[in-house]
């Protein structure tokens, strides 16, 4: 009996543990899910800042319907273009520009002006136009005169440019429009920006008895905005 109650006892003792997992638990897992977590949110951040401005522009362009600002020359006369001794060359240009305002609602500061002549992408002179404040719907005109002489530097291609040109009597000679701008609705106004205008222009020399036309008119020629 003694050693059935032996038995009996170890038979019943404590139960045995179950064994352990080997598997350990990540320890980055935590940090993982927040940076997930932070990338998430810091995404749908910017697309509701990205959706708000888009609310923002079509709403403005809604109210305001700003339209581009048109610039014309609609008079030249170019009286003296030609090179003497020492590659200098004289000239004699005076131009007309129109800058159109078409907007009902936008006013423009225009702040610094500088015209500039190029021919074929050389550099001939530059004009410096007074500052002035245009209007809603107005349409202003710039006077400019180009007159002087200065040595010009002309490349093998260029000075054939300007043989052929000059047996034609009609020019190719480009003005550029740099330009500091601000814009005012209401009471606000824009930071100033930096637009840049190009027109190409075809000039025929004319006679300096008043003007007369030599070879040809002059065509009112439309400028573009640089981009």
């Amino acid at each position: 009996m003694y050693e059935k109650q032996q038995l009996n006892g170890a038979y019943y003792g404590p139960s045995i543990p179950p064994p352990r997992s080997s598997h350990r638990p990540s320890r980055g897992g935590g940090f993982g899910c927040c940076c997930g977590c932070l990338f998430n949110l810091i995404f749908k951040l910017i697309l509701t800042v990205i959706i708000i401005l888009g609310i923002a522009v079509f709403l403005f362009w809604l109210i305001v319907r700003p339209n581009v600002i048109k610039v014309h020359v609609t008079d030249a006369t170019l009286t003296q273009f030609n090179f003497t001794k020492n590659n200098t060359l004289n000239y004699n240009l005076s131009l007309n520009i129109t800058i159109r305002n078409p907007n009902k609602k936008l006013g423009i500061y225009y702040d610094y002006i500088e015209a500039r002549t190029l021919y074929h992408d050389v550099r001939v002179d530059s004009n410096f136009i007074d500052p002035f404040y245009q209007g809603h719907k107005t349409t202003n005109v710039l006077n400019t005169l180009f007159k002087g002489e200065k040595v010009v530097l002309l490349g093998g291609d260029q000075s054939s440019d300007f043989n052929k040109e000059k047996s034609l009597g009609i020019y190719e000679i480009d003005v550029k429009l740099y330009l500091r701008v601000r814009f005012k609705l209401g009471a606000i106004k824009t930071r100033k920006i930096k637009p840049k205008v190009t027109c190409e222009l075809r000039l025929p020399l004319t006679s300096g008895d008043g003007g007369s036309t030599v070879n040809g008119a002059f065509k009112p020629t439309k400028c573009d905005w640089d981009r």
